[in-house]
């Protein structure tokens, strides 16, 4: 989760096109257009967006119909990586290579002061991140409603607390963010299902949970919960990561599996019951009963009720807005960034999105580059991707080329005694340029940077050999991986350069 928790979402999605090239923001260009800008939204892209505004000159009216801060802080990425790190820390005590010499004891777990330490955490963030920053800021004016577009120019605000207001704008950032996708399962509606969001404000850990879903979110919380004590089935209607490079759901359910989770692949539910204090749910294996069920399909953008089409905003299939690099909607005074976009739901690409709008809206000229773009799945093991899989590089028409170094041949792993997963590299044949990096370790999400930056440089896989790594760090992996394509890395010495 991603970052996003709440969001099912392929890995990474690249832009048409190969070749790696720099995000480029032009400061310097002097604002020529109106300088009053209309927010929609207070999450990632929309505070990235309001304070590069403001800090080029803007007046800005933000406007968030809920509370502060969007997904991320209090419902997605922030909480959602405490629980996992408590339930890491939770099986380390139960079960760890090391029991030999450090015998385990099975721990007790207060859920409930788990959750009141996770929300302390959200709360610290969001009024440190979020809230006083913008109380602080004359520049900034915060209105509490949800807003409809009434023409291109102006918005009508429902105020929260009664009443309503106009704001006209010279530029509009939208930004509103995802809610989770429920599927349409026979009887589901009708049971007290949960999403991430539930999930995460639960005070107790079911006894027996099963998961629909198959992707990040999935993974992440199923594990979590997992080690935190709930008996966890997951029904996958395909495989695990299905739209990834395949390595990688093979070697997560392995990893589940072993921690004693089952994994139904080609599996869904035809039909959701609820009886004698319990949730009963129809597939081909028969009647599979739980106490809990966390629906975790993936995220839809929350345009439905903006009124975008009276402003002349283009949106897709999904319902996602339609955005060009620079951020710009099919309306040129209307700009729209994050996960009610057509791009990757991702904090981070939310953030960058909404400062380049924000250049943009200021008369700047910026554009997000997506090609080297990093992504991490907080299973453990972790799985941290960037640029292409073979599969999509075949799509686009490049030949390549790759290596999966197992992680008994890096000695980070070793040393850890614990071996699970891969490192993979895909280049370009002909230029022999590195194209992409699929891993699934321990603290993979702490490696993939180097791997973008390998990317983004246009690094050959020669020249990643031959970069120096620290010994006995998971990133080694990379150049061990890289000298796969030369020589048998098992036949080197152990730090050999």
């Amino acid at each position: 989760m991603t970052d996003t928790p709440g969001a099912n979402r392929d890995l990474r999605r690249r832009p048409p096109g190969g070749a790696p090239g720099q995000a480029r923001i032009n400061n310097c260009c002097e604002k020529k257009e109106g300088n009053d800008i209309a927010v929609v939204g207070s999450g990632g892209a929309a505070m990235a967006g309001t304070l590069k505004a403001v800090e080029r000159g803007a007046r800005v009216t933000l406007i968030e119909r809920g509370v502060m801060g969007g997904t991320c802080v209090n419902v997605g990425c922030v909480p959602s990586k405490i629980m996992i790190r408590a339930a890491h820390i939770a099986q380390l005590r139960r079960q760890s290579p090391f029991d030999d010499g450090i015998p385990a004891a099975p721990p007790a777990i207060l859920r409930e002061r788990l959750l009141a330490q996770q929300q302390g955490r959200v709360e610290e963030l969001r009024q440190a991140k979020y809230e006083s920053i913008l109380d602080d800021n004359p520049a900034i004016t915060v209105l509490h409603g949800e807003a409809r577009f009434k023409n291109d120019r102006r918005l009508t605000v429902r105020l929260n607390d009664g009443g309503e207001r106009e704001v006209t704008f010279d530029r509009c950032l939208i930004a509103t963010g995802a809610s989770p996708t429920i599927p349409p399962i026979p009887g589901l509606k009708d049971t007290p299902y949960w999403t991430s969001t539930e999930a995460l404000a639960s005070d107790r850990i079911p006894e027996r949970l099963t998961v629909i879903g198959s992707s990040v979110v999935a993974a992440e919380l199923a594990q979590a919960f997992a080690r935190l004590g709930s008996r966890v089935t997951i029904l996958a209607r395909s495989t695990l990561f299905f739209r990834e490079d395949p390595a990688i759901g093979e070697a997560l359910t392995a990893a589940l599996r072993a921690e004693g989770i089952e994994v139904l692949e080609h599996t869904q539910a035809s039909q959701v019951t609820q009886g004698d204090g319990e949730l009963l749910l129809t597939t081909r294996h028969g009647s599979l009963g739980a106490d809990k069920l966390l629906v975790a399909t993936g995220r839809a953008p929350n345009t439905g009720d903006l009124g975008l089409e009276t402003a002349g905003v283009a949106v897709n299939g999904q319902g996602a807005i339609v955005v060009d690099a620079g951020m710009r909607t099919s309306n040129p005074h209307i700009y729209a960034a994050g996960d009610c976009t057509d791009q990757p739901q991702f904090v981070y690409v939310a953030a960058a999105a909404g400062t380049r709008a924000a250049v943009n809206m200021t008369g700047g000229e910026a554009a997000l580059d997506l090609t080297a773009m990093p992504a991490v799945v907080f299973t453990d093991p972790q799985v941290a991707t960037v640029g292409y899989s073979e599969a999509e590089a075949h799509h686009d028409g490049i030949e390549t080329d790759s290596r999966l170094l197992t992680l008994d041949n890096v000695p980070r792993a070793l040393v850890n005694f614990d071996t699970r997963g891969f490192i993979k590299l895909v280049i370009e044949e002909g230029s022999r340029r590195l194209i992409g990096v699929q891993a699934v370790t321990p603290e993979a999400g702490e490696l993939i940077q180097a791997a973008a930056l390998a990317i983004r440089t246009r690094m050959t896989v020669e020249e990643l050999a031959d970069q120096l790594f620290p010994y006995l760090t998971m990133v080694e992996g990379l150049k061990l991986a890289a000298q796969t394509f030369t020589k048998d890395v098992k036949q080197l010495s152990c730090c050999a350069g």
